[in-house]
């Protein structure tokens, strides 16, 4: 495995022929809600046919399986409900080792109910009914009378587990609340702090291993906080495609445990060799025709070639030192490839001479 560091690994063979299995994000990777993001089933049916094996892992718990697959198919990626890990999976199998058969109060929707029985557990829906455990999941259909039902039952001392804690979830209309925002309100009425087994915690990883049979995966995913925080935690190797919530912004200000192994566009990132930045001088990076180079900040030069190459050598730039700095151009072509990953200022949220800042 290639351990995250200040520079992106190179692959001179395709990834879907370097690893066995794709353990693959779904939201904002093949889809984004009902909309497949364009270009992924393409990209899967070729994985496919290069050998690789798909697993879906989601830290969504709303749905079963068996829906996912059944969307996904949808989608033009055919998928069977075996090739799906889901955070609800994960949470109950934990809550299956500590508390065999115990009774548990369910707070989320069908697909973390159906992982419950699955798991051998007892589902309840009142803290009347003495839960051993409360298990939390997102869903659109929760409200107050299942969080009183959670903060009485927690507070006679059921143990509390939240199948992720994603503040948000993404959707075509932007962000929305997602099981972080709705734990965080049984946190208040509580105190405690629930432990969670979605991504990035390594009870998500193992739950795939366990289930895929992988024995050389990579995981691809969009968020490096979930997605690359847990590959990195379990020494596996990832792949980051920008077509969901991490911009170029966010992923040069990455922590070295956030740092993905890979970087591509898109899901075609498998079909193909990857580049890595090479040393251009004491402080500068050369990848694809394009130079970045860190003094106060990180000056990119060059003209020619892709622009994902362009953010490989300003990765290696921004990651090589504690705090990089403002991303600024040396010429037109440079400065139209700063626009286009959205490092000029040009898309919202992101101010101009973006800072590069880590903790």
């Amino acid at each position: 495995m290639t351990q995250p560091g200040a520079v992106l690994a190179a692959s001179a063979q395709p990834l879907a022929r370097r690893y066995d299995v794709a353990l693959l994000d779904l939201d904002g990777v093949i889809y984004v809600g009902p909309t497949g993001v364009p270009g992924a089933a393409e990209a899967l049916a070729g994985a496919r046919s290069a050998g690789m094996r798909l697993a879906f892992v989601t830290n969504n718990a709303l749905r079963t399986p068996a829906a996912v697959a059944a969307h996904l198919t949808e989608l033009g990626v055919p998928a069977d409900p075996a090739e799906v890990i889901t955070s609800s999976q994960a949470a109950c199998r934990v809550l299956a080792e500590r508390l065999p058969g115990a009774r548990v109060l369910v707070v989320g929707g069908e697909g973390l109910r159906v992982a419950a029985a699955e798991a051998g557990l007892t589902v309840v829906d009142s803290a009347d009914d003495e839960p051993a455990a409360v298990v939390q999941g997102y869903s659109p259909d929760v409200g107050w009378r299942q969080f009183a039902e959670a903060t009485v039952a927690i507070n006679r001392g059921a143990y509390w587990l939240a199948t992720n804690l994603d503040v948000t979830l993404p959707s075509a209309r932007g962000p929305l609340p997602g099981n972080g925002s709705l734990v965080a309100a049984i946190r208040s009425a509580t105190g405690v702090e629930p432990p969670f087994a979605g991504k990035p915690d390594p009870a998500m990883h193992r739950e795939s291993l366990l289930r895929s049979g992988a024995k050389n995966p990579i995981v691809v995913g969009d968020r490096l906080d979930t997605d690359v925080l847990g590959a990195t935690r379990v020494g596996c190797d990832s792949l980051l495609v920008l077509t969901g919530v991490t911009t170029a912004s966010i992923l040069l200000a990455a922590p070295a445990g956030q740092r993905p192994t890979y970087l591509a566009a898109g899901l075609a990132g498998l079909l193909t060799a990857h580049p890595v930045p090479a040393a251009a001088g004491p402080a500068a990076w050369s990848c694809g025709g394009w130079t970045a180079t860190r003094a106060d900040g990180v000056l990119l030069a060059g003209a020619g070639g892709e622009d994902l190459d362009a953010l490989r050598a300003l990765c290696a730039a921004a990651w090589s030192g504690a705090v990089a700095g403002p991303v600024s151009a040396a010429g037109s072509a440079a400065a139209g490839v700063l626009a286009r990953l959205g490092l000029d200022g040009s898309r919202p949220g992101i101010p101009t001479d973006a800072a590069i800042r880590r903790d």
